[in-house]
């Protein structure tokens, strides 16, 4: 496979914690497994993962997950990257945010972006905190504005697994920069 033809997806810990396999009866759970056996089914998709990431899946992933991370690792369809240091990015994101909690909340996923920047600009995650926060510092960073950010829970209104079955296109509508919090 063409290194073109293939699309490197930054996946949350947040989505590998809810996944919970054919036993799964919480909808989340059940959205998320969806998710990854989607994924799987098209081998165009690989999975990217940072330390911090690593780090993170390790403490949270399902048994599911983890079957599901070994099968991309064995499939060749993993990419460990190491993250540049970025601190200008960082602190321009940094100076969007007015309280310490939201600080703090974004530089503990800051990763996710920089994976994203360094990747295909492609983010899966369940947290809609940080997805807000990210979404707000776009419009002040134009470096993030157009990372997709897609959340698999979120099914009628994303559309997730559609979305995996059409080549998970860099559609306008899924850019951290026109991302409209629901109330």
């Amino acid at each position: 496979m063409r290194t073109s033809d293939v699309k490197r997806i930054v996946v949350n810990a947040s989505v590998a914690r809810a996944a919970g396999g054919e036993d799964a009866t919480s909808s989340v759970s059940i959205n998320c497994t969806e998710f990854f056996e989607t994924f799987k089914d098209n081998t165009s998709f690989h999975v990217v993962m940072t330390l911090e990431l690593s780090e993170e899946w390790d403490e949270h992933q399902s048994n599911f997950a983890a079957t599901w991370i070994a099968n991309m690792i064995a499939t060749k369809r993993f990419h460990y990257i190491k993250l540049p240091t970025n601190s200008l990015l960082y602190d321009k994101i940094e100076a969007t945010a007015t309280r310490e909690r939201d600080i703090n909340a974004m530089l503990k996923d800051f990763h996710l972006l920089g994976a994203a920047l360094t990747t295909d600009k492609v983010i899966v995650s369940l947290d809609e905190t940080i997805r807000t926060l990210f979404a707000k510092a776009s419009h002040q960073v134009g470096k993030i504005r157009d990372i997709i950010w897609v959340n698999p829970e979120r099914t009628t209104e994303e559309e997730p697994i559609t979305w995996l079955k059409n080549g998970a296109p860099p559609e306008v509508h899924r850019q951290l920069s026109e991302y409209q919090p629901t109330k």
